[in-house]
């Protein structure tokens, strides 16, 4: 009886010292473990951010293209961050009327500006407010726009910059 009160007496176990270096070693590797989850988490949402400014870009100056190759004229000649865009009545989104849209750019803070069009932005992220450089017709060609849209959701990182650079040509343009 003696012995079977010996051993249900007995306290093996671990000791608080013990129980300390776990809890210890434990908190480490889980430190380690929510830095990493959380720095590719901030990396994802970071490249999907640059994804959707690059986007809107490309969607706006492909929306500028349609429209603007079917333009009779463009104010001012060379280089701005403000156009007005003359459109004859035959063209889809003259709407059946000559027509004037204006595209500009609109800042929003320090080194960032919005693309829009008619007031409403369609490219965010802009990082110059001139984007626009017409060039008038002349003898040999149909006047033509250049439209240059510097993106980067982080300014300060000028490495980041990605540039999206359209030539456009006003088919309805006289040629003198």
């Amino acid at each position: 009886m003696t012995k079977i009160r010996t051993l249900l007496a007995g306290e093996s176990g671990y000791s608080l010292l013990e129980l300390l270096q776990v809890t210890a070693i434990l908190g480490v590797v889980l430190t380690g473990l929510t830095t990493v989850f959380v720095r590719a988490m901030n990396s994802e949402l970071d490249m999907n951010q640059r994804f959707q400014a690059q986007q809107q870009a490309r969607l706006a100056v492909d929306r500028m293209r349609r429209e603007i190759h079917c333009a009779s004229g463009i104010t001012p000649t060379g280089t701005s961050g403000a156009i007005t865009v003359t459109l004859p009545a035959q063209c889809p989104s003259a709407g059946g009327t000559v027509t004037t849209v204006i595209y500009d750019t609109s800042l929003v803070s320090s080194g960032r500006y919005q693309l829009r069009r008619a007031g409403v932005r369609v490219a965010d992220y802009i990082t110059s407010p001139n984007v626009f450089t017409y060039t008038a017709p002349d003898v040999a060609k149909h006047g033509a726009l250049r439209v240059e849209v510097p993106v980067n959701t982080r300014p300060s990182q000028r490495g980041e910059t990605w540039r999206l650079v359209g030539d456009i040509a006003l088919r309805n343009t006289p040629r003198l």
